[in-house]
């Protein structure tokens, strides 16, 4: 009777450890689930307190409803790059462009904290071997593009008097870098978001003065492919850095309570320069330039079918035009988008 007892008492001992150790472990668990989903809620609850956080006139601009934004984007970007003049009674003139980069993202935001995938089919047909980096920012006051591009694909043809040469690609790297910076004036009426990003909604049509900085750098330099075809070519490096300051206007047209049509014009006056040219490890530095600007000009149209679907299409150049009294200069970056997006 003795180790029976002892037996039934071990029994209901670690019958009540088991039973303790389930509870615990169920109160801890269920405890935890409650912290997290007091901070998720605590988190969720200062987005919406900074994304309805706005000093604009709800007249003019308002945040739309809903938390989620969830847009399919077709984009494409480009870079062309002309010179002319006449050096040494010699005409000269060039035509060049890179490759077109094709992608297709899907973007999702919260309470305007956005996040983007791309592909790019033809980077993963091996077609396109380019590389480009996009940045923007949009807010009430202030917008920022920004990209940056690697290309080995820069191709066209070079006219000297009578003869024409074609640079093939793979014959020269180029690497640009374009950022421009926005300052908007009337950013309580006017809102460059419901336009680029759809993060706010433009009900009446508004404008407002602009002042922006723009910079424009990068470099074009012969490679080995080139010199193995060519063997007179010689080693070349030519290298721009620009930055402008000046001022614009946007404005935004509200049609019927629907369309939205964007257009904005910012051109920039260059203050400094530093450009260069290398031949056979021989610098000249480029003497002084008589016009010499950057002109950024932006275009949207957007569709509103409902308060949650959307649609439209965006246009961003970057233009930039040296003048020296010898050689004009003329370079174009641009980036066309559209898109299809809801709001839940």
């Amino acid at each position: 009777m003795t180790m029976e007892r002892k037996d039934n008492t071990l029994r209901l001992l670690l019958l009540c450890t088991t039973i303790f150790m389930l509870c615990s472990s169920f109160f801890i668990s269920a405890t935890a689930q409650t912290r997290r989903e007091q901070r998720r809620a605590r988190m969720d609850s200062v987005l919406t307190a900074r994304y309805y956080r706005s000093s604009c006139d709800t007249n003019y601009v308002v945040r739309p409803e809903g938390r989620w934004t969830l847009k399919v984007r077709l984009n494409q970007t480009g870079n062309t790059f002309h010179a002319r003049g006449t050096v040494n009674d010699i005409y000269s003139k060039t035509d060049l462009s890179t490759s077109h980069k094709t992608t297709v993202s899907v973007a999702a935001s919260y309470r305007g904290l956005s996040a983007a995938i791309a592909i790019n089919p033809g980077k993963m047909s091996g077609a396109y071997h380019d590389y480009e980096l996009n940045l923007e920012y949009h807010s009430s006051r202030l917008s920022i593009d920004a990209s940056y591009q690697r290309s080995n694909s820069l191709s066209g043809d070079i006219v000297r008097g009578d003869e024409v040469k074609t640079l093939e690609a793979g014959d020269v790297t180029m690497k640009v870098l374009n950022v421009a910076s926005y300052y908007v004036f009337n950013s309580r009426r006017f809102s460059y978001p419901a336009a680029f990003t759809q993060s706010f909604i433009q009900r009446r049509s508004a404008g407002s003065w602009l002042a922006g900085i723009s910079y424009q750098g990068g470099s074009i330099k012969t490679t080995d492919e080139l010199k193995a075809r060519n063997d007179k070519a010689p080693d070349t490096r030519i290298y721009v850095g620009h930055l402008g300051i000046g001022g614009g206007y946007g404005y935004n047209w509200v049609l019927g309570n629907r369309w939205l049509l964007h257009l904005s014009m910012l051109p920039t006056f260059v203050v400094y320069n530093r450009n260069n040219l290398t031949i056979n490890d021989e610098r000249r530095h480029a003497g002084h330039m008589r016009f010499n600007m950057i002109f950024n000009e932006r275009v949207a149209i957007v569709r509103n079918f409902s308060p949650r679907i959307f649609a439209g299409a965006t246009l961003t150049m970057s233009n930039s035009v040296f003048d020296d009294d010898v050689v004009v200069v003329n370079q174009n970056k641009w980036r066309a988008r559209a898109f299809i997006g809801m709001r839940f």
